[in-house]
C-alpha cells in the first residue's frame, strides 16, 4: 500500500496532487450547467461537484472553485439568478468535456461543441437539448468557502424535464437506463452497471434487494 503523510501532499509535485485529489472522492456526478447573461448570450460548462442538499425545499449545490480567469457561469448566474443542470449521457460526453474549455465570453460553448440550447416558458437559461435528465434552478444563496477560495452554489429547483419511462412509481429515477455517465478524478470517464435497489436500513432487520419500481417482495432473501 503507497502511504502519504501531509508533508508529503505538502511537498507533492502540483499536477500530480491536483489529480490525486480529484480522485480520491470516488466516482462523481458530471453535469453540464447552462446559463444566459443579462444580454441573452449564452454559456455552457461542465461540473463534476454537483450534490443534493435537500428535497424540500427542492435545493442543490455545486462548487465554483477559485481561478484567475473570468467565472462566465458564476457571473450569468449573478446576473439572472437562473440556470440549468443538464446530466451527460453517453452520447455526448466528448462534448461536454469540451467545453471545460476556457472561451471567451462572446463565444458560446454551445455552438463550439455542436450541442442544443433548448428552452422552456418562464425559465431564461439554456437547457441542453441533449440531455435526457435535466432541471432550472432559481438561485437562493451564495456561500464563501474561506479555507480554500472557492464558492458555494446553491439553488432551488424550479422545473424538471426528464424521460418518462425513466421516472419510477415510488419517485426514483433511473438514470442507468438514461446513459449516465460518472466521472473519476478530471479525465476519467465511466458508463455504470447497477448492483441493486436495496430497502431503507432498519436496526431490527437486514435490507432486502427491491425491484426497480420500489416493489419489495415478500420472499426476498435475506443478504
Amino acid at each position: 500500500m503507497q502511504h502519504y503523510n501531509h508533508n508529503d501532499l505538502l511537498n507533492m509535485n502540483a499536477r500530480y496532487r491536483v489529480q490525486l485529489m480529484n480522485s480520491l472522492s470516488g466516482f462523481k456526478s458530471v453535469n453540464v450547467i447552462g446559463t444566459s447573461n443579462a444580454e441573452g448570450k449564452h454559456n455552457l460548462a461542465i461540473f463534476s461537484s454537483v450534490f443534493h442538499l435537500g428535497s424540500s425545499p427542492a435545493l442543490v449545490g455545486f462548487i465554483m472553485r477559485p481561478d484567475s480567469a473570468a467565472r462566465h457561469t458564476l457571473g450569468n448566474i449573478q446576473q439572472t439568478e437562473q440556470y440549468t443542470i443538464n446530466q451527460v449521457s453517453e452520447s455526448f460526453w466528448r462534448k461536454a468535456h469540451q467545453t471545460s474549455a476556457r472561451y471567451l465570453a462572446n463565444e458560446s460553448e454551445f455552438n463550439q461543441v455542436d450541442l442544443t440550447p433548448d428552452f422552456i416558458n418562464g425559465v431564461d437559461a439554456p437547457f441542453v437539448k441533449e440531455s435526457r435528465l435535466k432541471y432550472a434552478l432559481t438561485l437562493r444563496e451564495i456561500i464563501p468557502i474561506s479555507l480554500n477560495d472557492t464558492q458555494l452554489i446553491i439553488g432551488e429547483i424550479t422545473h424538471i424535464v426528464c424521460e418518462k419511462e425513466a421516472i419510477k412509481d415510488d419517485g426514483y429515477i433511473d438514470i442507468e437506463s438514461l446513459d449516465t455517465v460518472a466521472l473519476s478524478g478530471l479525465d476519467s470517464y465511466h458508463s455504470t452497471q447497477r448492483l441493486s435497489r436495496i430497502s431503507y436500513a432498519k436496526p431490527d432487520k437486514h435490507s432486502v434487494d427491491i425491484s426497480l419500481n420500489g416493489d419489495i417482495p415478500d420472499n426476498n432473501p435475506v443478504g
